[in-house]
């Protein structure tokens, strides 16, 4: 409808549009400081809402947001966005979506690729992978439901590479001289404990509440897991389908756990266990590092250790699989390095066979 000038000397505009039941609605916005600036809102406005892909990337991104967000776990949303904000929109938010080709997505990479933090080091392999995924997935979204024609970032190709780093992890010689060197600490010690024996991943151990374990089977459930978003404590479903899952308790772990709740008093089911956040471990871990003089690696590498310790105990990858909440086929081909049978030992096996 077109751009006026108000009472007060800034300008305003006015667009129509058609609500989600059909209904013809007006939309007005006041305050821009010259016309130019009020034509440009009233265009995007209603190429937004027609769902034109002459909207900015800007628009089309708070569009993307409006039909994803609530379909994503809040963490997985929450770090989605903050590459989006941080790495994506200072790029491409004021071009129009029809208009960005796969040579803008490679000069992009090429500015991502050249950041150095303070110490000079550029951003990971799989770091950059992942600033890649989350602008393919936008653009993705707009070939699927807006009819863009081609998702310029996949013909672009990723600027990082599929697998990543190997994980550092610790032998059972090792966790048992980092426990030993946290043993001052009950709820240090125990959290690690579970960690190590159950294979458990950081937010479900962290979610974990006395009505989780059933003692007499021996059996501790995992239904949820913990996260801190905002400074404020969030429970949400563990990160997959196949991550609600009952873990088996080896004894002496069972005793240890019964023990340190018992300590705890009038703990609640529902409470619990371990009221702290991540970071919290992520202190203790290089405390018993440091004390214990074992390599450091990530808490996470401690789920890889509890796998590498079941591969070397004999176990099979599906067992390992409904264990730790993962696809067999995942563990199969992560871990499979690990597994004690080598090439040597499969032939030598056919050998044998041909002999009988």
């Amino acid at each position: 409808m077109g751009a006026y000038k108000d009472k007060n000397g800034t300008w305003f505009a006015s667009a129509r549009y058609k609500n989600w039941a059909g209904e013809t609605k007006r939309k007005m916005k006041r305050g821009f400081p010259t016309k130019r600036e009020a034509l440009l809102w009233e265009r995007e406005f209603i190429a937004t809402n027609e769902g034109n892909l002459e909207m900015n990337f800007s628009s089309f991104y708070d569009v993307y947001k409006a039909n994803m967000a609530n379909r994503l776990r809040q963490n997985t949303w929450q770090t989605k966005e903050t590459i989006v904000e941080k790495k994506i929109l200072p790029y491409f938010g004021d071009k129009q979506v029809c208009d960005i080709k796969p040579i803008d997505v490679l000069h992009w990479q090429n500015t991502i690729m050249e950041i150095r933090d303070e110490n000079g080091v550029p951003y990971s392999p799989m770091y950059l992978k992942t600033i890649h995924i989350q602008l393919s997935a936008i653009f993705n979204h707009a070939v699927r439901f807006y009819g863009l024609h081609e998702n310029p970032a996949a013909i672009a190709g990723n600027m990082g590479k599929e697998k990543p780093n190997e994980v550092l992890i610790w032998t059972k010689e090792e966790y048992q001289q980092f426990s030993n060197a946290i043993r001052d600490r009950s709820v240090t010690f125990i959290a690690f404990e579970i960690l190590y024996w159950c294979g458990l991943r950081l937010g479900e151990l962290l979610a974990l509440t006395p009505g989780d374990f059933d003692f007499e089977h021996k059996i501790v459930s995992i239904t949820k897991s913990y996260q801190c978003i905002g400074c404020e404590d969030i429970i949400t479903p563990p990160k997959t389908d196949k991550s609600v899952r009952r873990v088996l308790l080896p004894d002496f772990l069972s005793e240890e756990i019964q023990r340190y709740l018992y300590g705890l008093k009038d703990i609640a089911d529902d409470e619990r266990i371990f009221p702290f956040t991540k970071s919290f471990l992520r202190h203790e871990m290089r405390r018993g590092c440091t004390a214990s003089g074992v390599k450091k690696i990530k808490i996470h590498g401690i789920r890889h250790s509890h796998i590498s310790l079941l591969i070397d105990m004999g176990c099979n990858a599906v067992a390992i699989a409904d264990r730790v909440g993962h696809e067999s086929i995942e563990i199969t081909y992560r871990y499979a390095h690990l597994f004690p049978s080598t090439q040597q030992e499969v032939e030598s096996k056919l050998d044998d066979m041909m002999t009988m």
